[in-house]
């Protein structure tokens, strides 16, 4: 919440309390607690003088969220990046009815970082390796080097084994997915996403496949795995749109393994890779 620069009130909470008197209860226990701050990160209470053109913080209440039952583990950390191991079920960054339940709200706790923000995304239902910027200053460097497709991925995947399918392959196609829809499709065009796709093992039923894409569209892997005849075990949208689970018992058995990239600000060379595993069973 921001204040004008010509404020009549003398202090935070008579501020908070002329500006929302419905909610002040709520806002006068927040600064009690130290839970509403200034641009700096310092937080305010009550007595606090209001400055000229003042902008405050806080985070709004939230209904309360199922807890994500999986840890989130740190591969590696330094200055400028933490790079975690996400489970499934937990969603990368705050968004709709996932904020507290979020690899980003539980790293930002858990390490007392409050600028920390994904250099890149994977989805809520895929598991692995994630990279996250420590710093504000930082942030554009990494993000734009995932922009610019710089970072090596590969996945692991467990689907339907169909041996006359011709392996290794790449599948070329153009992604297209509407405001608003669930579900991406392939359609006509010049292709927009490229996935290599390998075996790596199986037991006669079920195949884990190795996936190394080279573009980024919205459920790329999914879609392209679908496409061959062999969505991948668990996924709640393709080849139809159904209703998830209940409960934390059928993971999309799609894992973000391995990524690899040319560190923007150090130069170093990082490899990490996944410390969770796709079994055949």
């Amino acid at each position: 919440m921001r204040f004008p620069d010509f404020s009549p009130w003398a202090t935070v909470g008579a501020a908070i309390h002329a500006k929302y008197p419905e909610h002040w209860n709520r806002f006068a226990d927040r600064l009690r607690r130290g839970a509403v701050v200034d641009m700096h990160g310092t937080p305010v209470d009550a007595e606090t003088p209001l400055r000229r053109g003042m902008t405050l913080f806080y985070y709004r209440d939230l209904p309360a969220e199922e807890p994500v039952p999986f840890t989130i583990t740190v591969l590696y950390q330094d200055e400028n990046i933490v790079v975690a191991d996400k489970p499934h079920f937990l969603a990368t960054m705050p968004r709709g009815r996932h904020v507290t339940e979020t690899a980003t709200v539980r790293l930002r706790r858990q390490l007392n970082l409050p600028e920390l923000t994904p250099a890149h995304r994977l989805d809520r239902l895929t598991a692995g390796v994630l990279v996250l910027t420590a710093r504000a200053q930082v942030r554009g460097a990494y993000q734009e080097l995932f922009a610019r497709r710089e970072a090596e991925k590969e996945y692991l995947a467990l689907a339907a084994f169909r041996p006359a399918l011709t392996l290794p392959l790449t599948r070329r196609s153009r992604i297209s997915k509407a405001p608003g829809a669930r579900q991406a499709h392939e359609i006509a065009g010049t292709p927009n996403a490229i996935t290599h796709i390998s075996l790596d093992a199986h037991d006669g039923r079920t195949a884990r496949y190795r996936l190394r894409p080279e573009t980024g569209r919205t459920h790329q892997i999914r879609i392209h795995m679908c496409a061959l005849g062999i969505p991948i075990v668990g996924d709640p949208l393709y080849p139809e749109v159904n209703p998830e689970p209940a409960g934390f018992t059928e993971p999309l058995q799609l894992l973000a393994r391995r990524l690899a990239f040319t560190d923007p600000i150090t130069g170093r060379h990082h490899v990490f890779v996944s410390e969770r595993e796709l079994t055949l069973s």
